[in-house]
């Protein structure tokens, strides 16, 4: 399977994106295929959904930390603890250390969690908007192929778990309504991965990152709908946290859906000021 994508249609294409966006040089920020939200078309029977993607070190739990508390929306973040501990095995402790011998392993269980994450039901029936640190697409369009391009995921298990993807995406409901990509370059985000210093990070190397990178470009930065039909929201995430969080406020009522129903979140201040005018 090296230098094959198999799409989300069942189609196979080279690695090679076919039809990359000429519009998407380096800073590019915006939405991406070129697709408006308001075409959107969440079930009315589940909230909208928005997952943050990026290459680790990228800031996708910054941006999970500045959302969190919302009126209405819940946040999933990335099920760390699970990998950490499959009945008292660090599976991504494994999988760092032992790439070839535990990559397939641990490539299942991320499918799994990632499915069980992703299909949660809402805490509460006031809930809008579910938030997911990465999503089960992610894990099959990007880190499976960047494991079976690189070698460490043999054919047939990566047929195994691409059987495993198209039934789930065939019987389940994991569609997502929004992906947020913060786009980093892969030496930025390697000087942060060195100095947050987790434990099972300390082995990966800036190639690791720069292919991981472009898993992520061949995966988000196209407009060909053969591959990605969902809207990308992409943001520059080499810039400095107080930059970074400047885009997350300019970009708000997109990534909380707002934008797709033509409407605008109601701040708290203005929800105080109604109450007093009601005599609430």
């Amino acid at each position: 399977m090296e230098g094959v994508i198999t799409m989300a249609n069942g189609m196979k294409r080279t690695a090679a994106s076919p039809n990359a966006s000429p519009s998407k040089r380096t800073n590019f920020v915006g939405i991406s295929p070129m697709k408006e939200l308001t075409n959107v078309k969440t079930p009315t029977d589940r909230p909208f959904r928005v997952s943050i993607e990026g290459n680790i070190g990228a800031g996708k739990s910054t941006l999970i930390k500045y959302f969190q508390g919302m009126d209405g929306l819940e946040t999933y973040a990335e099920p760390l603890e699970w990998w950490r501990n499959v009945d008292g095995h660090n599976l991504l402790e494994l999988m760092y250390t032992d790439i070839h011998e535990w990559l397939k392993v641990f490539q299942s269980y991320v499918q799994f969690t990632r499915l069980k994450v992703q299909t949660t039901p809402p805490k509460s029936s006031s809930t809008r908007v579910q938030m997911f640190e990465r999503s089960i697409q992610n894990n099959r369009f990007c880190f499976m192929e960047q494991a079976s391009r690189d070698g460490y995921l043999h054919p047939a298990d990566y047929s195994v778990l691409d059987q495993w993807f198209k039934w789930i995406q065939a019987n389940v409901d994991i569609s997502l309504d929004l992906i947020v990509y913060l786009r980093s370059t892969p030496k930025v985000v390697y000087e942060r991965v060195k100095a947050r210093r987790r434990p099972e990070e300390l082995g990966l190397s800036l190639e690791y990152l720069e292919g991981l990178h472009e898993s992520h470009e061949q995966w988000l930065m196209t407009d060909d709908e053969r591959i990605n039909t969902i809207p990308v929201l992409v943001l520059d995430a080499d810039q400095t946290l107080d930059d970074i969080v400047k885009q997350y406020k300019v970009n708000e009522h997109k990534i909380l859906g707002y934008e797709r129903k033509g409407t605008q979140p109601v701040i708290k201040e203005e929800k105080e000021r109604i109450k007093r005018t009601l005599n609430l």
